[in-house]
């Protein structure tokens, strides 16, 4: 029966039942001791005591009473209701199971799990520092957002471009991808040439083919490796989850598992729905074998953990406190947060495609009519919009993310041509905002689908399915309704495309919020993160945080929201979207990228500490950027120049935070306006 129908009655019954089971287990074993000698049979018992008391010591809050708030009381609520694992391991965390032999065996100080845009500048800094590194990527591509996402367009803060206060490693990486050489179409009869060269929209100064941000950060990565011998990284590897000390509060081993294809032309599908669970699997099926892998620290050195990924999967997979979705404005105070907070209610993903100014003879739109979603058409093409935005020329749709240009000119004046490429990322196109289901595994849901012992990514299949239909869908309205007979539109896919997939679609859909860490005791908060408050010009007077400052970002507040198949309340903060202009910049702490109850984990990328109407600004290409750099040059600083017994939540406290900060600065990074 399911817990939600059962009586307060049939609760406290079921209650006792298996804390009667329990018993009898423990007395089973007891049973079982009595073929050992007494003082093992002691010794068993004392260990088994301590391991309670600590067990029952980390269920306590980390600060004292007095500053118990609403925010943890709906926290704990939420951890008490969750059904317990019965894999859990004696130090609170989960168990893998299976958990193969690993093949490969490999040595870090620094282990970033996600090759993410955030993930390459932290494990970029990470070596910069000294420090031996490892990075994992899930998808065939490095670089996230930038590449196997298809969000090939940098998106800036107007005033940050002005003023050109952007860090020097950010800038650095931007002229290493305009110097990259695409290979372009055989139709487009150009030959070669490089991303400055093609370059010509309007969403900022840079645009181009996701393939060049991936060569771009593989070769970042390789220039960084020659300061840290020993580093390697791969892609195609999957997280799968992670080992913990006896005190629950160190990871000690990171699992993964490496996907190599079968066939030497492989492609992936571009349908993440079909291709995630094998992804995932340890198992080796007709499309990859696989290798499971071990990332440890070297004899005699500690490690430093990293979670770089776009969803927050290590923080999901082992239960690190964190909240999804919009908050309430009781639990944040914020003046624009919803009255009631939704944790389904993440910002909406995207699954962007490329279009061609391209006669393909109604090629690709046969395929897009094939497309069979769950949801009617109808429904799907009711939310489909221009905006009030020409599709072709200055200004227009087709300009705004051009990432190959075959007569570059100002993209505000000039025209859209013949042989032309944009990417295809439009609020009312494909964003995929529904919650029915929602994209994001709650803790409930990781437990009842086996999650904990059997990492696949901790995602909605469903939901992946309709937003890969909804990107579609987008694409055959566009090409049916905004072609002309002088500018034909054509989908392009296949292993040649822009987004190297045969649907065309990106490898990864374009995640703008996932889970969100909640920081330790800082700041006058009892759990950290940063709130509107902090970031508005025109609210009341933010918090200083220069003391502790590791970055800078400034943007929007670009509100993507979500929505209901039936119009029931969405529990969005519709009213908090404002542009920059309103927004102050904004420097990041240290405290937003530490974590609750693990002392060797960092936050690389959008998993920060900060609420959902503040994701909603730290979440673009520079965001991302300066916090994944902070936490690399972090960690790189914590084990190759810090005494080893120092942790990052004990920088500030240990009055470390200035020779931290003269590290950052020496890294090219800066936290000042």
């Amino acid at each position: 029966m399911h817990q939600r129908s059962l009586t307060p009655a049939q609760r406290k019954l079921a209650r006792r039942r298996r804390s009667h089971l329990r018993r009898q287990k423990r007395l089973t074993q007891m049973k079982r001791w009595g073929r050992f000698s007494i003082s093992t049979v002691l010794m068993l018992a004392i260990a088994f005591s301590m391991l309670e008391a600590f067990t029952a010591a980390r269920s306590q809050p980390e600060f004292s009473l007095p500053l118990r708030t609403q925010l943890q009381e709906t926290l704990q609520g939420q951890q008490v209701s969750s059904k317990i694992s019965e894999l859990m391991g004696a130090n609170g965390r989960p168990q893998l199971s299976p958990l193969p032999v690993a093949q490969e065996v490999w040595e870090c100080e620094v282990v970033v799990v996600g090759g993410s845009l955030g993930g390459v500048a932290a494990a970029s800094h990470a070596m910069n520092s000294g420090a031996r590194t490892c990075l994992i990527e899930l998808t065939p591509w490095l670089g996230g957002q930038i590449s196997s996402q298809g969000v090939s367009a940098i998106d800036e803060s107007r005033s940050m471009r002005a003023r050109r206060n952007f860090s020097a490693s950010w800038n650095a990486f931007k002229n290493l991808i305009a110097q990259q050489v695409v290979e372009l179409p055989i139709w487009a009869e150009i030959s070669p040439r490089r991303v400055s060269d093609l370059n010509s929209c309007w969403v900022g100064e840079l645009c181009f083919a996701p393939k060049a941000g991936a060569a771009a950060a593989q070769s970042w990565l390789q220039t960084a490796a020659s300061k840290a011998p020993g580093s390697r990284w791969g892609t195609s590897i999957a997280f799968k989850g992670a080992a913990f000390d006896i005190t629950g509060r160190n990871i000690i081993a990171v699992y993964a598992v490496k996907r190599i294809p079968r066939a030497l032309d492989y492609v992936p599908h571009g349908l993440l729905s079909r291709e995630l669970v094998s992804w995932y699997s340890w198992s080796a099926d007709d499309t990859f074998e696989k290798v499971p892998i071990r990332l440890q620290a070297p004899p005699g050195k500690e490690m430093i953990v990293i979670d770089a990924t776009d969803t927050g999967e290590l923080i999901g997979w082992a239960g690190i406190p964190h909240m999804t979705g919009s908050d309430s404005r009781a639990l944040t105070k914020e003046v624009n947060a919803p009255e009631q907070g939704n944790p389904d209610c993440t910002q909406g993903y995207t699954f962007p495609f490329a279009l061609a100014i391209f006669d393909d003879g109604g090629g690709s739109l046969k395929m897009l009519e094939r497309v069979q979603p769950g949801y009617s058409r109808e429904e799907h093409q009711r939310w489909f919009d221009m905006e009030g935005f020409p599709m072709f020329d200055r200004g227009s749709l087709f300009n705004y993310r051009r990432i190959l240009s075959t007569a570059p000119s100002d993209p505000m004046k000039g025209p859209s041509n013949p042989g032309d490429i944009t990417l295809i990322n439009w609020n009312l196109g494909n964003d995929w905002v529904w919650m029915d289901p929602p994209l994001i595994l709650t803790d409930e849901k990781i437990e009842t689908s086996k999650q904990r012992q059997n990492w696949l990514g901790g995602l909605d299949l469903d939901s992946l399915r309709e937003g890969e239909n909804h990107a579609l869908l987008f694409s055959e309205w566009l090409i049916k309704n905004q072609s002309l007979p002088s500018l034909p539109l054509a989908h392009l896919a296949g292993p040649d495309s822009p987004l190297g997939t045969y649907s065309g679609l990106s490898m990864y859909p374009y995640i703008r919020e996932g889970r969100r860490i909640l920081g330790r005791t800082a700041y006058q908060q009892p759990m950290f993160m940063l709130l509107e408050s902090d970031i508005r010009e025109d609210l009341s007077v933010g918090r200083n945080f220069s003391a502790t400052a590791v970055g800078l970002t400034h943007y929007d507040v670009d509100i993507h929201g979500c929505r209901y198949r039936n119009k029931e309340e969405t529990g969005e903060a519709s009213g908090a979207s404002v542009k920059e202009f309103v927004v102050r910049p904004v420097q990041i702490p240290l405290e937003s990228l530490i974590p609750q109850s693990v002392d060797n984990l960092l936050v690389g990328g959008k998993a920060i500490a900060v609420s959902h109407i503040v994701n909603a600004m730290t979440r673009v290409h520079y965001g991302e950027w300066s916090v994944g750099a902070a936490a690399g040059a972090t960690a790189g600083w914590l084990v190759s120049t810090a005494e080893p017994e120092l942790k990052a939540a004990d920088i500030v406290a240990k009055g470390r935070m200035a020779e931290l900060q003269a590290h950052l600065k020496h890294q090219g990074l800066r936290s000042d306006w």
